[in-house]
């Protein structure tokens, strides 16, 4: 700028670009240089520093917030410094945390899980249904295939155990040919499904098998919002009188899930449809039924011919951040999908 201001001028060559003439003049002359700050006369010595932190190290205030130290050693005629340098010294060390050993609990992975099609992830959970009397319960095991929402096993039994949910998970995988390697299946880390008789079936089978993180129902999402659909069910009872009871409302109640409820995030299909392979014929005579309506009314459907909801090609539990991520595709769209981190 100065040789553009030896031809023009100042003034000129401010105005060419734009800069003030005062940031020009403040430019030229040199900044003068930081002065030290001084030490606060009543800032501690270095020695008295190292005998603060030593106090507050020591056995008897290890585990004692830095007001109690304050109040103790008052009380013992003793005065080291304020409260506030007590925090200021201990942020300097990075101790401004819990202090004692504490136990230290692994990283849990969050699971991913993707399906695309039938039997290839399950979610299972157990939930318990209250019985006739304060403090009875009879417990509900389910088997849920997340791709197309429908039951494939499900148990009712008097109590949790380990070797009920082994025989239900071998007997529901055989009905429904499952091959090894095909299937994930996944549960949160209650004591039956961590547990070694099921871990053992599931390595001979060839079966994986993964678990939600510690405290997280989000990571089982398609079992909690199935029990969900279950207990606000309009006839489901405040309790059930019986075993028998329970066992007679939970026969229909499933046999209506499966084949005659309307999923929404199934595009309204039922899951014995998704499940079994019918949902294209289902949405062809959807198609044809619409394309009737618009024939004979087009003004209802501003000038387009309607489409029938369509299900998921994809279904996820915990979503990676982004698709192309995952698949490679990032300048393609990605197809319908359900993205499950919570139940629906």
């Amino acid at each position: 700028m100065s040789g553009l201001a030896a031809s023009v001028g100042v003034q000129g060559a401010c105005e060419a670009l734009a800069v003030p003439r005062a940031s020009y003049y403040r430019s030229l002359s040199p900044r003068p240089a930081a002065k030290p700050r001084p030490r606060p006369a009543r800032s501690l010595s270095a020695d008295q520093r190292q005998q603060v932190l030593a106090e507050l190290r020591s056995d008897r205030f290890v585990d004692a917030a830095p007001r109690q130290v304050y109040a103790k050693l008052l009380d013992e005629d003793r005065y080291l410094c304020s409260v506030r340098t007590m925090y200021r010294l201990l942020d300097e060390q990075g101790e401004v945390r819990e202090r004692r050993d504490q136990l230290r609990r692994p990283a849990y992975q969050k699971p991913e899980l993707l399906a695309t099609g039938p039997n290839q992830v399950w979610s299972w959970d157990i939930t318990k249904l209250r019985g006739p009397v304060k403090w009875t319960y009879y417990y509900l095991y389910v088997i849920l295939d997340i791709f197309s929402r429908y039951v494939v096993g499900w148990m009712l039994a008097h109590a949790e155990d380990k070797s009920l949910a082994k025989r239900l998970i071998a007997d529901t995988i055989a009905k429904q040919n499952v091959s090894e390697g095909q299937l994930t299946l996944h549960a949160d880390r209650g004591s039956a499904m961590t547990s070694k008789p099921v871990a053992l079936l599931l390595a001979e089978l060839g079966i994986t098998r993964t678990h939600s993180r510690p405290h997280t129902s989000d990571d089982n999402p398609f079992s909690e919002a199935q029990f969900k659909t279950l207990k606000y069910h309009r006839d489901f009872p405040d309790r059930f009188g019986s075993y028998q009871h329970c066992e007679d409302f939970l026969r229909p109640f499933f046999h209506w899930y499966n084949t005659e409820h309307y999923h929404v995030g199934l595009g309204l299909l039922t899951p014995e449809m998704v499940h079994y392979g019918t949902a294209d014929q289902v949405l062809q005579r959807r198609q044809q039924a619409l394309l009737r309506a618009y024939h004979d009314h087009p003004e209802r459907f501003r000038g387009r011919p309607p489409v029938p909801l369509q299900p998921p090609r994809q279904v996820w539990i915990n979503p990676p951040k982004t698709e192309h991520n995952r698949t490679g595709e990032a300048d393609h769209p990605a197809p319908p999908a359900i993205y499950c981190g919570g139940p629906h």
